[in-house]
């Protein structure tokens, strides 16, 4: 098992920065430009905490992992335990490469604005591959960080 973790500090309210963090095109900007995940066009621009009770009792969509936007390398299983309005989500998914894949987000305030924080317990279905896993997903994670900070701005204390 891998555990990861990883907070940045924003300047703006937690209110904003779920409003954009909540949605599967923020999920993208933060990825971009390394991987963009596919979604499908019944999902839209919608907010996670948008998807119903019977939806969250199964896989709520199937993306594809693109390198660069076009290169396919997984498929993610995107499955939501729970969706905390305002606040987080816990996500347990599977895909290709993940035997499994728990994400929990929060986005919490913090005087005038706002930390987030991402864990995440991955078991990736090849034993040998996870220092690959390992480094790959903390790449990805410290830049989607990086991008929060360039988006938000860094909230200093």
């Amino acid at each position: 098992m891998i555990h990861l973790h990883f907070r940045s500090e924003l300047s703006a309210s937690s209110d904003v920065v779920w409003a954009k963090v909540s949605t599967m095109a923020g999920v993208n900007h933060e990825l971009h430009p390394w991987v963009h995940m596919t979604v499908p066009s019944s999902f839209g621009n919608r907010s996670l905490q948008e998807a119903t009770p019977e939806q969250l009792k199964g896989v709520l969509f199937r993306s594809v992992l693109l390198v660069l936007h076009f290169i396919p390398f997984d498929v993610h299983a995107l499955h939501l335990d729970q969706v905390q309005a305002g606040e987080g989500f816990d996500e347990n998914s599977t895909s290709w490469m993940q035997k499994s894949w728990i994400h929990r987000r929060r986005v919490v305030s913090a005087g005038e604005g706002c930390v987030v924080t991402d864990e995440l317990i991955i078991e990736p279905r090849i034993a040998f591959m996870a220092p690959v896993t390992r480094a790959v997903v903390s790449f990805l994670f410290r830049h989607r960080h990086r991008r929060l900070v360039q988006t938000f701005g860094q909230r200093t204390p």
